[in-house]
Order: C-alpha cells, then structure tokens, then sequence
C-alpha cells in the first residue's frame, strides 16, 4: 500500500511540474505579447506626447499674450475714462461761460437800450426846448 501511495504523489508530482511548466510557457507568451503591446504603445504615444508639448507652449504663448492684451486693454480704458472727465470738464466749462457771456450780453444789451433811451429822451427835450 505504501507503494501504491508513493507512486500517486509521484506521479502527482509529475503532474504538478508539466501543469508549472505549461503555465510558464504561457507566462512567457504573455511577456512577450505585453512586451511588444508596451513597446507599440510607446512609439505610437511618443509622437503625441511631442506634440501635446507642442500644444501646450503654444498654449502658454496664448495665455502670456491675453495677459499682456487685458493689460493694454485696461490701459485703453483708463485713458478713455480720463478723455471722458476731460471732455466733461470743458464742456462744464464751455457752459459757465457760454452762461457768463449771456449774462453779459444781455447786461450789456439792457444797458445800451437804458442808454440810448436816456440818450434819445435828452436829446428829444433839448430838441422841444430850443
């Protein structure tokens, strides 16, 4: 009976080294297969990744230039708000003295017309005098 025993766990034995080497040799077309899927990955990524980088310099340049463009926009900005209180500030000041120059000319008018009257009266009563 001892011989029977000692022969299942030899010849379980040589059952478990051909299933060891079948999955080794299955392992080693697995690496292989993987090997060759990484190496095709990588040489078909290499070319986008370039150009990803590619990408984002350009990308970079385009935020840089918006930077530097929202700058001189505020600039803009801020010279045509000053442009605009200038031109309010003349305009105000074209109003007071458009307003003063009326003021004058119709007290420089009300006084010729007193004037002439006072002028005309007296010169009428000498008339009726004389």
């Amino acid at each position: 009976m001892s011989n029977f025993f000692l022969g299942i766990i030899a010849l379980s034995a040589i059952a478990l080294v051909c299933a060891l080497i079948y999955v080794l040799m299955e392992l080693k077309e697995t690496i292989k297969s993987l090997r060759q899927f990484i190496k095709t990955s990588d040489d078909t990524l290499k070319p986008t990744l370039e150009e990803l980088q590619q990408t984002l310099i350009s990308v970079r340049r385009v935020t840089d230039n918006v930077g530097i463009v929202t700058d001189d926009v505020k600039t803009l900005s801020g010279s045509v708000r000053e442009v605009v209180q200038n031109v309010q500030q003349v305009s105000r000041s074209i109003n007071d003295m458009t307003t003063t120059c009326t003021l004058h000319t119709s007290g420089l008018r009300a006084g010729i017309k007193a004037a002439s009257s006072v002028l005309l009266k007296g010169f009428l009563t000498k008339k009726i005098r004389n």
